[in-house]
């Protein structure tokens, strides 16, 4: 089912990071310890009791004093067009403000919900200027403490009052892949190669999403699903200049996608935004195949020189595939479904408990975990718990005898004995007296 969507807008510094972090923090990051990549989030699945949602910030940018700045106004514009529910967070210790005004008139004229979270509500001195909020005509209004965590439970039950309660989809054996990326790498131009070589288009199919386009093809006489998050240009070519509005764009995509093929410009290089999309989709758990475009064979050297730089650039994806393309001239397009077949297969791979722990006993005797206050981890049993992406859990006598180290370790001899190209992989560990 398409989840709903929540933005919090706000001028700065009223504390809407503060309460994406607490409606968030059941977030489970896979690439928490992971090194080069940057937490700052402005996306995130919540679940809530029965409901799910997407929740989106539009803060992160501080500007001071001043006139309402034309960049926030069309983050919030993006915002209002993406939500479904429009939390408008203030601060209550404050005055209202020409930019509470701006925003409030903006916000009225979308038609859309919107609640009023009249934040920072601590003592009796943050309630002098609460009312004066209330000019602003709203119908909905709930008094809260992000930091804290006053009246959280209470802004939940507001959200999804009219929001229909989660259930899964029904099962679709269609393989589902997206193309993500920057603005500009080329994934339109890489759709209409993949689909043109096949020339067995079934339909073209308006997305869940108001962006993607999925588009259901045949290749080898199987219905896949390519995802193109280029999508509907809103508003002229400004949108294309906000980052994170191309992100939640890739991030609509990666929810939905078994796969996720992320286009890199070979010409433009490696920008840092490239990796902001890259670890949405491992921290989702997708397979990943990375899709160098725009690149014209003939000089080898700078080729490896390249691919160098993505691994030191991408040193959180060390298992992910690379494929160089040009989807302009059609050149290595039949390398990329075959490689999208071997990801989805190892994704949804599950070893034999025997094999599995034959792997991992023999790993454990070649190098002993370090030893700590003269105890040292013991792994009694490994086990498959799930797929998309395989998780292995380890039960041992401590689990806070896991090194970071080690545990790199144990995912680098998985790898090295089971096929698992492309595809992210979790190791948990449970004392052995835990159910």
């Amino acid at each position: 089912m398409k989840l709903k969507t929540v933005a919090l807008v706000g001028r700065p510094n009223v504390g809407k990071s503060t309460l994406f972090n607490k409606l968030a923090h059941a977030k489970i990051s896979i690439i928490e310890d992971t090194p080069g990549v940057t937490r700052d989030r402005i996306y995130s699945e919540v679940s809530y009791l029965d409901y799910k949602f997407n929740l989106i910030d539009t803060g992160g940018i501080d500007l001071g004093e001043g006139e309402f700045n034309n960049l926030i106004e069309i983050q919030v514009s993006i915002a209002i067009d993406e939500a479904d529910v429009i939390v408008f967070v203030v601060d209550s210790r404050e005055s209202i403000n020409a930019n509470d005004k701006y925003l409030a008139k903006m916000l009225h004229k979308s038609g859309k919900r919107v609640i009023v979270a009249l934040n920072k509500i601590d003592n009796k001195e943050s309630l002098v200027h609460k009312y004066d909020y209330y000019e602003l005509g709203f119908l909905e209004y709930v008094e809260i403490s992000a930091e804290h965590s006053k009246g959280i439970i209470e802004l939940l039950d507001l959200i999804v009052e009219d929001f229909p309660k989660y259930e899964k989809e029904e099962l679709d054996n269609k393989i589902k892949f997206s193309l993500i990326g920057r603005p500009n790498v080329g994934k339109s131009s890489l759709v209409n190669a993949l689909i043109g070589s096949d020339k067995l288009i079934v339909s073209n199919i308006a997305g869940t999403t108001r962006d993607a386009v999925d588009t259901t093809f045949k290749y080898n006489n199987e219905e896949y699903v390519v995802i193109d998050t280029a999508g509907i240009r809103k508003r002229g070519k400004i949108y294309e200049n906000i980052e994170k509005y191309s992100l939640l764009r890739s991030l609509k995509a990666i929810e939905r996608s078994d796969v996720c093929l992320l286009l890199l410009d070979y010409q433009d290089g490696i920008k840092e935004h490239d990796k902001h999309i890259a670890s949405f989709a491992l921290e989702a758990g997708k397979g990943i195949i990375l899709i160098v475009n725009k690149y014209d064979e003939g000089n080898d050297i700078k080729k490896k020189e390249f691919i160098k730089l993505i691994r030191a650039e991408f040193q959180f994806l060390p298992f992910a595939p690379i494929i160089f393309v040009s989807a302009l001239h059609k050149k290595n397009i039949h390398m990329i479904m075959p490689e999208v077949l071997n990801v989805y297969s190892n994704a949804t791979r599950r070893i034999q408990t025997s094999v599995l722990n034959e792997i991992i006993e023999e790993a454990y005797n070649l190098n002993l975990p370090p030893s700590y206050k003269g105890k040292r981890l013991k792994i009694y049993y490994t086990s498959q718990e799930d797929i998309t992406p395989p998780k292995f859990v380890f039960y041992v006598n401590n689990k806070n005898l896991v090194h970071f180290s080690y545990y790199r370790y144990l995912e680098n001899k998985l790898r090295e004995n089971i096929e698992l190209t492309g595809t992210p992989i979790i190791l948990k560990f449970k004392n052995r007296s835990q159910k």
